[in-house]
């Protein structure tokens, strides 16, 4: 089994922003332990600009992105040699992959990314993934290291996809004093509003709601998610062997690699809002989307460019790539296909976003 473990600062660090050594040890001979059993395995990690705050004895996160990115440079290769320390005495080869947005956003990097980390999991290594936080700025990063994760389990076709945190999963109410949710079979609203957007630590930037939009991108490809308590002893263990441990989420059935890309990979560059009928005919009789059906366009994007169809309501119910410019979609929407060829009489496609370039989410 492909098994990718998204590992948090909280879980990484001490209260004082030093590594947990002991923390990391333990991870790596859970890893040592799984590997054994024939499981490949890839380490998404946090704790780069943690362990640059504990070099330089700093007890507050900056707020200034070149702050961070400096304590980013400075942490990173504390980080690495801390993994490396441990994974060594287990026996395993890491490798160090450190990403950004835009090596997902191209398709060109997507597919190179992705022929890598296969090539080092057939050397039996294991790959260790950070976003690279010297050079991502707003525009190109990922903003927490969940959608990292479920990103990099989407690309690999990964079967499982552990979320290590330090709660005991997806509770109904307040931590520690309400039911957690053993099975998500469907990521509903409801469910959504369970989470909270507050790391519950304060060190990390995702809190329970990246986790839930992680588990989202995941079950879209076919990966089952475990979120779980990573303080807890062979937790990972327990998790990557199927027993009732934190919230589990379903999988659905996988989308294929081109499609998996076109909704989660790619940047969408706009968006555009269809009327009922068009969400009809997208969703439930699978056809392409028409000018005649999109009733406002938002941002600006060219030809190819991947967009975010939603409904008047404003719910994303779509991703897909523009056979026009925002500019183009803007003079032809609401308009059918005789009065389309009037406005451009040279026009090649009746679609604005044919089926084969269509991502029900």
């Amino acid at each position: 089994m492909r098994i990718v473990i998204k590992i948090g600062t909280n879980l990484l660090t001490t209260q004082d922003s030093c590594l947990d050594n002991k923390r990391i040890k333990s991870i790596a001979q859970d890893v040592a332990a799984l590997k054994k059993d024939g499981h490949q395995i890839v380490i998404v990690t946090s704790g780069a600009i943690c362990a640059g705050m504990g070099k330089l004895k700093l007890n507050v996160k900056p707020a200034d992105l070149k702050e961070k990115q400096a304590l980013a440079a400075i942490g990173q290769p504390i980080l690495m040699d801390t993994y490396k320390e441990y994974f060594d005495d287990a026996g395993i080869v890491i490798a160090q992959l450190l990403l950004t947005r835009s090596d997902f956003d191209q398709r060109q990097n997507y597919l190179n990314a992705r022929s890598t980390l296969f090539k080092l999991l057939d050397m039996g290594a294991v790959p260790i993934i950070n976003e690279n936080d010297t050079v991502a700025v707003e525009e190109i990063n990922f903003g927490e290291n969940d959608t990292l994760a479920a990103l990099v389990a989407a690309k690999i076709s990964a079967q499982c996809l552990i979320l290590l945190t330090d709660v005991d999963g997806l509770y109904k109410g307040a931590v520690g004093k309400s039911e957690i949710i053993a099975k998500v079979d469907k990521i509903t609203d409801d469910i959504e509003k369970y989470a909270t957007v507050v790391s519950s630590s304060g060190k990390g930037s995702g809190g329970m709601l990246s986790k839930i939009n992680a588990a989202k991108i995941a079950a879209a490809n076919g990966v089952k998610t475990f979120i779980v308590n990573g303080l807890k002893e062979n937790a990972i263990i327990k998790a990557a062997s199927g027993q009732e441990i934190g919230t589990v989420f379903m999988p659905r059935q996988a989308l294929e690699p081109r499609k998996c890309w076109i909704a989660f990979g790619a940047k969408c560059r706009g968006k555009i809002i269809i009327d009922d009928g068009a969400v009809t005919a997208i969703r439930e009789r699978k056809k392409s989307l028409l000018p005649s059906g999109i009733v406002a366009v938002d941002g600006k994007f060219e030809i190819g460019d991947t967009i975010s169809i939603s409904d008047r309501s404003g719910k994303e119910v779509a991703r897909g790539l523009t056979y026009y410019s925002s500019e183009v979609l803007d003079k032809i929407k609401k308009k059918k296909s005789s009065e389309i060829k009037k406005i451009l009489p040279n026009v090649d496609y009746e679609e604005a976003v044919h089926r084969d370039n269509l991502v029900i989410l």
